[in-house]
């Protein structure tokens, strides 16, 4: 019998034999709020079909793969750049400065880094690799991404609470139609990110 092509097959490390903590974010195109980051070390043999790039997997294999990741992982540690330190810094290296609190939450401390996307800074002596689409290439990115992932729908849940007009349970602070109306007609919250321009709130001339 042939393989599951549905199947996503992660690679389970770069190296074998070294503890490899897998790192990615969630939240950098939302309009609002802070930006969630995570890092994961699995067991060298961990695996789970379900386990893919984040944005590609239903909400409830979300919170399914969470609840897996955070009992059987060697070690991780979730951590949320807020909106302020976002405007300070910019949300690329607010990502990166949130992925290196993480790292730093480890209980264990890892060998090496494997970062999803393409920026990063040295930091700690740590080596690192960038990889462009980690999250659907290994496993320990892609479990970063479903933590980052889940806790920040968590809390943006949370804010929907004290601001419901602007639909963050459903939008997660995303530009949506119904977020940019929403702020058309309410104006901006203390929790949106200031250094975040669009175009469609732009006063036009005509």
């Amino acid at each position: 019998m042939g393989k599951n092509e549905s199947e996503k097959h992660l690679l389970s490390c770069m190296q074998s034999g070294r503890l490899e903590a897998g790192l990615d974010e969630a939240g950098r195109g939302p309009l609002v709020g802070a930006v969630y980051a995570a890092a994961v070390i699995l067991p060298e043999d961990f695996h789970h079909p379900l386990l893919n790039d984040s944005k590609q997997m239903k909400r409830k294999e979300r919170d399914q793969l969470r609840e897996i990741i955070e009992k059987e992982a060697v070690a991780w540690a979730v951590e949320a750049v807020s909106e302020q330190e976002i405007d300070q810094m910019n949300i690329l290296w607010a990502s990166v400065t949130g992925m290196q609190r993480a790292v730093q939450k480890l209980a264990v401390r890892p060998d090496f880094l494997l970062v999803d996307g393409n920026r990063f800074r040295p930091f700690d002596n740590y080596p690192y690799q960038c990889v462009v689409k980690g999250d659907a290439t290994y496993a320990s990115i892609a479990a970063a991404s479903v933590l980052a992932k889940t806790w920040r729908d968590e809390y943006m849940e949370k804010l929907a609470q004290e601001y419901p007009e602007y639909g963050w349970a459903k939008n997660m602070g995303y530009p949506t139609k119904d977020h940019i109306e929403a702020i058309r007609k309410y104006g901006f919250t203390p929790l949106h990110r200031k250094s975040f321009h669009l175009k469609q709130l732009e006063p036009t001339l005509f």
